[in-house]
């Protein structure tokens, strides 16, 4: 069994101060993908930076206090690889894969956003070198007898059930109709699977990301942005997936929640 874990832990430093440390000391996960680290390895503590168990992968970005990924791994990678090819988003903290046997897990933070500025333009740039490079991955892949899956804060809802308040979103970063397309392309064309919507069909959710604003964490007013995504060999393996939500408000390191999957190999 291989299970992967994935989580936007919204600045590294804080969570290890909010519980993440205890979390990862509890963890089953064999991988675990972080995303928006917001830190380099040297600002980081050694029970973060290197805890006991674990090989680590940062990659953090060139502008300081800003995006972020890491893979966590019981086992040393075969290879690592920082960025996908990209003259201006490989500095940017935001993908780093390893190879595993039999698989390449990768951990992604997808540009969030935002309507009518220059950060929505950024995140339509990414979109279009990154769905190409998803391709090849799983191209190459095929050719070495290895599946892949990409783990991450894809910062886009998919679909109404995939957040709660859509009505209201649809003019909004995230759940703009050219990102959904988007996302049909990477499930589509380059025939990847969203392995936690295949292992719970037909229904709301389950969210892994709520607002601090409001009661939003506390009234299920979420949004499903933290996706396992992977190629379809891999994902028919997928025995069950589910997201560590917290019992409470107060008890939450981060205001996204690990989203945990496991396969069966």
């Amino acid at each position: 069994m291989l299970i992967v874990t994935s989580v936007n832990v919204n600045g590294l430093r804080a969570a290890a101060k909010k519980g993440f440390v205890e979390w990862l000391a509890a963890t089953e996960a064999d991988v675990v993908c972080l995303q928006e680290v917001r830190a380099e390895e040297s600002q980081l503590p050694e029970a973060v930076r290197a805890p006991e168990g674990w090989h680590t992968v940062h990659a953090p970005a060139a502008a300081k206090g800003r995006a972020g990924v890491a893979l966590y791994t019981r086992r040393e990678p075969d290879a690592v690889r920082v960025g996908f090819g990209s003259d201006e988003f490989d500095g940017s903290g935001r993908y780093v894969e390893a190879d595993l046997p039999g698989v390449t897990v990768a951990s992604l933070y997808l540009p969030s956003g935002e309507v009518g500025t220059e950060r929505q333009e950024e995140k339509y740039r990414f979109m279009g070198e990154f769905l190409p490079y998803l391709k090849g991955l799983r191209e190459r892949a095929a050719a070495d007898g290895r599946e892949v899956v990409v783990c991450g804060d894809w910062n886009i809802a998919h679909q109404q059930a995939d957040l709660k308040n859509w009505k209201a979103n649809q003019k909004n970063s995230g759940f703009l109709p050219e990102e959904r397309e988007w996302l049909t392309r990477v499930f589509g064309e380059a025939a990847y699977v969203d392995v936690v919507r295949a292992l719970h069909p037909g229904v709301d959710g389950p969210y892994s990301w709520w607002s601090y604003r409001g009661r939003a964490f506390d009234n299920d007013a979420g949004w499903r942005i933290d996706l396992q995504v992977a190629t379809p060999g891999l994902a028919d393996r997928a025995v069950k997936a589910w997201v560590e939500r917290a019992a409470t408000h107060g008890e939450r390191w981060s205001d996204h929640a690990p989203v945990t999957a496991a396969y069966d190999l």
